[in-house]
């Protein structure tokens, strides 16, 4: 799985997801690749956030080697990258749990040219960690799950860093070890709700909260493209 945030030229977000959601999400997973989801980050105006999985390491290979070697990026590469400013903010992963909510490749996804985009919210963090055995999985998913379900946000999927060498790398990876969960509220609404829960909890106020922002967390607050599976 990558985890992919892109620093855009501002004003212009938009205009990449237009391409995107007309070309490269079809134009991907014909190579075998999945499509999981297409954001508008919430709290940068100029951010695309998106997640691209794959079914193993020599299938990421093959696969991006066939997409960006092909007809589709031929076509449609240069207007997208006549976007972005930087595109080398990427994380690649491995799930530590997927919950019955998290897209499969046959999920419904809206055909193109559908304008509406979702209500939703899709939330959650990248945790910045020392290394791959410091026992952060066994703590996030024994003791900060119970409470972020508690507070209407339990996972949708939990990600951490898979530490092996890039195999492809005409697009580099940050060298970092993360864990990463995601969510899904209904709206804004619910999604406020949940903070307000978690800032009265004091379980996670005092002995979640401190373990967490010793990690340097990035808070993710996402608004799903209208093509997004995951939402």
């Amino acid at each position: 799985m990558d985890l992919r945030q892109y620093t855009l030229v501002p004003g212009r977000r938009d205009e990449l997801i237009r391409v995107f959601d007309e070309a490269f999400v079809e134009g991907q997973e014909e190579w075998g690749m999945h499509i999981v989801g297409q954001f508008r980050d919430l709290d940068q105006p100029d951010r695309f956030v998106w997640l691209r999985g794959f079914a193993d390491l020599p299938a990421r290979a093959k696969a991006l080697e066939g997409f960006y070697t092909g007809p589709v990026w031929r076509a449609r590469g240069p207007e997208a990258n006549a976007t972005m400013i930087d595109s080398d903010n990427a994380l690649l992963l491995k799930p530590v749990e997927l919950g019955p909510r998290y897209p499969v490749l046959e999920s419904p996804r809206p055909p193109v040219g559908v304008a509406e985009i979702p209500q939703s919210i899709v939330g959650g963090a990248v945790y910045h960690r020392a290394s791959a055995d410091d026992g952060f999985v066994q703590f996030f998913t024994d003791q900060v799950v119970p409470i972020l379900a508690d507070t209407g946000a339990e996972p949708v999927a939990i990600f951490e860093s898979l530490v092996v060498e890039n195999n492809f790398p005409a697009l580099p990876l940050r060298d970092e070890v993360v864990l990463v969960w995601l969510t899904s509220f209904r709206d804004d609404a619910a999604y406020e709700e949940h903070r307000r829960e978690l800032a009265a909890s004091p379980a996670w106020q005092g002995k979640i909260l401190p373990e967490l922002l010793a990690r340097k967390p990035q808070e993710l607050r996402l608004r799903p493209t209208s093509r997004s599976q995951l939402r």
